[in-house]
């Protein structure tokens, strides 16, 4: 693309975010999958399930939902609506069940995982923290098996991976995490957001301030991501609140989004961040 941002060895950088279910990319990484994808970066998307256990504008799978089949097809449709609001060029999905992620084979998962990076070569690649946001088994998984993709897809002799596509290093991996001041506004919105798993209650906790090493500016981008949320009618019920969010909420949650650097082959040290592509341009 005319005008992209060039990456060390050529060509445009290349973004690429590793989700469990539709509407993770709009709600948890959209402003930043905008930013990127407005500046020339080449944003890729893999998601591992179609939502198909959501609930159904509200309604939870039983009478009066319709099913996880159509569900799955309606909210790939929202899905893929959803990525191209964003600008993101390509909509990966691994066809796991939702709420069953964790129970995917791990091999296999990492695998599958690292031979899209390598298929792809992403320089940037960002999934969930390793507590999953609030616990949520799906969450956690995709972030294991993402991390573990990493060294699968640079090492030359990796078996779980297509053996057909070179080996490929990734710059860069980070987590994405909530401050103090966006979990605040969440909690106001969403009410307590919680897990509950093997009889034991998940509450979501933000991380410190001290331990977020990336906080990328997205103001801009806003409106686009609403758009973008806009598209997952499934599910927009849980969200309408968004909308009518104070000015001040809206800059505490849309104004920045906050990142863990957990690998980088081309930067460190413990100075703030404000972009995801440091020490790549």
């Amino acid at each position: 693309m005319p005008g992209s941002p060039a990456a060390p060895e050529g060509g445009p950088l290349r973004l690429m975010a590793v989700m469990a279910h539709p509407d993770d990319e709009s709600l948890g990484a959209g402003g930043v999958l905008a930013r990127y994808a407005a500046e020339g970066v080449a944003v890729h998307l893999v998601t591992a399930t179609r939502g198909q256990r959501g609930r159904y504008q509200g309604v939870p799978p039983g009478e009066g939902h319709p099913g996880p089949v159509e569900m799955a097809r309606i909210r790939e449709g929202e899905l893929r609506a959803a990525a191209a609001t964003l600008g993101v060029r390509e909509v990966v999905i691994l066809d796991y069940m939702d709420g069953e992620v964790d129970q995917a084979d791990p091999d296999e998962a990492t695998g599958r995982i690292a031979t899209h990076l390598r298929r792809v070569r992403p320089h940037v690649v960002l999934t969930f923290d390793p507590y999953g946001a609030y616990g949520h088994p799906d969450h956690i998984a995709i972030c294991q098996f993402t991390t573990a993709a990493l060294v699968a897809a640079a090492d030359p002799a990796e078996s779980r991976v297509d053996r057909s596509l070179p080996p490929h290093a990734v710059s860069k991996l980070y987590y994405m995490v909530s401050s103090e001041s966006s979990w605040e506004v969440y909690q106001a919105v969403f009410k307590r957001l919680v897990s509950r798993v093997d009889g034991v209650e998940r509450v979501g906790q933000p991380w410190p301030e001290w331990a977020i090493t990336t906080r990328v500016d997205t103001r801009e981008h806003w409106p686009t991501v609403w758009r973008a949320v806009s598209c997952h009618q499934t599910q927009i019920g849980a969200y309408e609140k968004l909308r009518d969010l104070s000015p001040e909420y809206h800059e505490r949650l849309w104004g920045s989004q906050r990142f863990y650097r957990a690998l980088s082959l081309v930067n460190g040290g413990r100075r703030l961040e404000t972009d995801l592509f440091e020490g790549l341009r």
